[in-house]
């Protein structure tokens, strides 16, 4: 049986293929359009040479997403080899260049001789579609927080005692910010009216808003250079940031529904700390299959809770974030132990534990304590998804009487 490894270095419009043998030597290289005639010839091609055809591919998703499918469509053993892991192990081979060739052919070697690489499998259809929202999500949220920030910038420009009393990120000073820019014009407008405009526009503590604005517009009485084109890009900012928090709500809306149709939701939701948004992001990072991972430890490894030792020579103990790890992942278990030790009475105990430990008198700081407590919880949803069975909170232990 001739075994055969095919790298493929992938792209929007075009990947290339580079296929070798057990010894290294290039059987073929190829540069295919993203499209599904070619990349079917090419998949009839490689089969012809060899019995055995595993392939490698250093994207997950995006434009790799139709070959991905084709080759799972078809039996082909498939694995994923981060772009990251491709550039550090391009050092190692010859020429200093870097073209798609290369590239693929470097991949088609890792596959070759690494073990250590995850296969791909067909993703379930909601994992998928929640993979999409909350990238969507993300990609939102970005645009606000660009959006807040410019917004920011430009009131600070005309109006900085304004900019420092608000908080953007809540509803009613947007809704402020439509009417109102200038000091000048909050002055003419006056508490009793400019009450009564916010609470027609159903804003909540319509008066402790109207008594901020107007303090704010007394300690200015200077109308800056630019004032007028200015207020006009913070009125069309405010209604940019609007926009964006009603298309979060109603994506957030879809979210929720479509994560409490998975089946393992109701067991993620009971861990403290893990809602709808949580819970959605951890499925689209994991697929929630734990068998892909076989024990905690690999998990909070891919999560990026678990510290890797670097260790040399006499220096034992060095411990140190691992280099690949999901992010998003990490973001779900960093954020869940965050709000758990505020609505978790065990995970406060836990927390509060660990501040006081350390070899230092002053024990573990913020960010140490909250990362073991993140490295606990995935021991305790890991279990949890194993055994198909909710939270259930450890009532505290009482002093015998």
């Amino acid at each position: 049986m001739t075994a055969i490894w095919a790298g493929i270095d992938a792209g929007k419009t075009h990947h290339h293929c580079v296929v070798i043998d057990g010894g290294g030597k290039r059987l073929l290289s190829r540069r295919v359009a993203n499209d599904e005639p070619e990349l079917l010839r090419l998949l009839a091609d490689v089969l012809v040479l060899g019995d055995e055809v595993t392939w490698g591919i250093d994207l997950a998703d995006g434009g790799a997403a139709l070959l991905i499918d084709l080759l799972l469509n078809h039996g082909q053993l498939t694995l994923y080899i981060p772009g990251m892991a491709v550039n550090r192990a391009s050092e190692g081979y010859r020429g200093e260049g870097k073209t798609d060739a290369k590239d693929a052919a470097v991949i088609a070697d890792q596959a070759r001789i690494r073990r250590d690489l995850h296969p791909l499998r067909h993703g379930d259809e909601l994992v998928t579609e929640l993979k999409i929202l909350t990238v969507h999500r993300r990609d939102l949220t970005d645009d606000r927080t660009r959006a807040i920030n410019r917004l920011r910038g430009h009131l600070t420009g005309i109006f900085p005692a304004l900019e420092r009393a608000l908080d953007l990120t809540n509803a009613g000073p947007l809704v402020l910010l439509t009417g109102y820019q200038t000091p000048a014009a909050l002055r003419r407008t006056g508490a009793k009216r400019l009450e009564t405009w916010l609470r027609n526009r159903k804003v909540r503590s319509a008066a402790q808003l109207t008594e901020t604005a107007l303090a704010a517009a007394e300690r200015q009485h200077t109308s800056v250079t630019g004032e007028k084109p200015t207020a006009q890009l913070v009125h069309t900012l405010v209604r940019e940031v609007m926009r964006l928090n009603e298309q979060l709500a109603e994506i957030d809306k879809l979210i929720e529904a479509r994560f409490r149709e998975h089946k393992h939701a109701e067991v993620i939701a009971s861990m403290p700390g893990i809602g709808s948004l949580l819970g959605a992001a951890f499925l689209a990072a994991t697929s929630g299959d734990m068998t892909a991972f076989g024990t905690p430890d690999r998990l909070a490894g891919f999560a990026g809770v678990a510290p890797a030792p670097r260790d040399s020579g006499k220096i034992s103990g060095n411990l140190h974030r691992p280099k690949r790890y999901s992010r998003g992942l990490q973001r779900v278990f960093y954020t869940s132990a965050l709000i758990s030790i505020r609505c978790c009475d065990e995970s406060r105990r836990f927390y509060d534990r660990k501040r006081a430990e350390g070899k230092r008198a002053e024990g573990k700081r913020h960010t140490q304590a909250v990362l073991a407590l993140a490295r606990r919880r995935v021991n305790v949803l890991w279990t949890l998804l194993r055994d198909g069975r909710c939270y259930e909170p450890i009532p505290p232990v009482t002093a015998a009487a």
